[in-house]
């Protein structure tokens, strides 16, 4: 499955890496640096005291979201947890709804009734984030069940953190997985903490955390989520072992975050050392070494990489401007978006009671 032999590859080779042009190797580039500019100016405002709720930022993960989503094609899926914005961004959602979403505004993608953690698109096949840990887990179990129920090729996309991998749904979720041969994918994005309790003072486990597939007898891998050429490849492998064989698999991507578990963990630099952080910031930071690729490749140049950033800053700061100037949710609304059959006034409307009302 893994050994240190394989981490010395260079997956650039691979079929799926290959089949890239220097377009869409500068498109990946250009969405990584888009959600840490988005993110960047979410964490400014959310200081500044404009936004309610919880912030869970993924800076220094961005390329796991956007390796593992480039991937995706009309039949594929894809949930995910609390660390959402990352995601939502690389399915294709605008600066605009998530910012507004932040805001707790109408012109959010969920009128701003969700917020930092609840970004939704079913139109991308984005069933969204999820607050509970672990609770998209059979979410993501029943997307692949559809998948195979109605006859289509395509995955179902999972996200979890690691410290989802020890709640009792998710080990329900791989049984079944494996019982019935779903076509899903479980990425456990492996940044060493939950919330401030490292992995090894929070998980038993022999080797990695994804070799707990071996007890449900499903496929397993490592991969190193600093490497966009890596995850792209192992993710393509799992996700094609679930398009034509309808198999289960695990990946455990190592990766990293700057901040804390949310912007509320005030103690992020104490459990963790500013050396350790530092480390990662400058040797393992997902969007510098996709960038020193590209201009190795002659595919980038020092013009591009400004003028990416440039133009990243200035949506992120219009999305700010968006959001502040929409309106928020009025009250008649507070009753909408609650249960889908109130809303469309189906058969199932008029039966019982709704809102614990009379």
């Amino acid at each position: 499955m893994y050994s240190a032999d394989t981490q010395q590859l260079d997956f650039a080779g691979s079929p799926i890496n290959q089949a890239l042009d220097a377009k869409q190797k500068v498109g990946l580039y250009r969405k990584m640096v888009r959600i840490r500019r988005f993110e960047q100016a979410a964490l400014k405002y959310y200081n500044a005291g404009k936004m309610g709720g919880f912030l869970h930022l993924y800076i220094g993960q961005e390329s796991v979201a956007v390796g593992t989503l480039s991937l995706c094609g009309d039949h594929d899926h894809n949930i995910t947890a609390y660390r959402c914005h990352a995601h939502a961004l690389s399915v294709g959602m605008s600066m605009n709804e998530c910012m507004a979403e932040l805001y707790g505004k109408a012109t959010g993608c969920s009128k701003g009734k969700g917020g930092s953690m609840h970004f939704f698109a079913p139109d991308k096949n984005y069933w969204g984030g999820h607050g509970i840990v672990a609770g998209q887990t059979p979410l993501g179990l029943g997307l692949a069940y559809g998948l195979k129920y109605k006859g289509l090729e395509g995955a179902a996309l999972c996200y979890l953190g690691d410290g989802a991998v020890n709640q009792g749904a998710f080990h329900e979720s791989l049984n079944l997985a494996a019982l019935f041969e779903l076509p899903v994918v479980y990425v456990i994005e492996n940044n060493g903490y939950s919330m401030g309790t490292s992995q090894k003072r929070s998980s038993s486990f022999k080797g990695c955390l994804a070799q707990r597939a071996e007890g449900y007898d499903m496929e397993w891998d490592l991969v190193n989520g600093a490497d966009l050429y890596e995850v792209r490849a192992k993710t393509h492998i799992a996700m094609e072992r679930a398009r034509k064989q309808h198999k289960p698999t695990i990946l455990e991507i190592a990766t990293y975050r700057y901040y804390g578990h949310s912007i509320a963990d005030a103690n992020h630099k104490k459990y963790r050392t500013p050396e350790e952080i530092e480390n990662y910031k400058q040797n393992h930071d997902p969007i510098r070494l996709w960038e020193r690729r590209l201009v190795d490749e002659g595919v980038l140049t020092d013009d591009l990489i400004k003028e990416i950033d440039l133009e990243a800053k200035q949506e992120a700061a219009a999305s700010v401007e968006f959001a502040e100037s929409s309106p928020a949710p009025t009250v008649d609304s507070i009753m909408n978006d609650v249960y889908w059959e109130t809303d469309n006034q189906t058969d199932a409307s008029k039966v019982g009671r709704h809102f614990f009302t009379d």
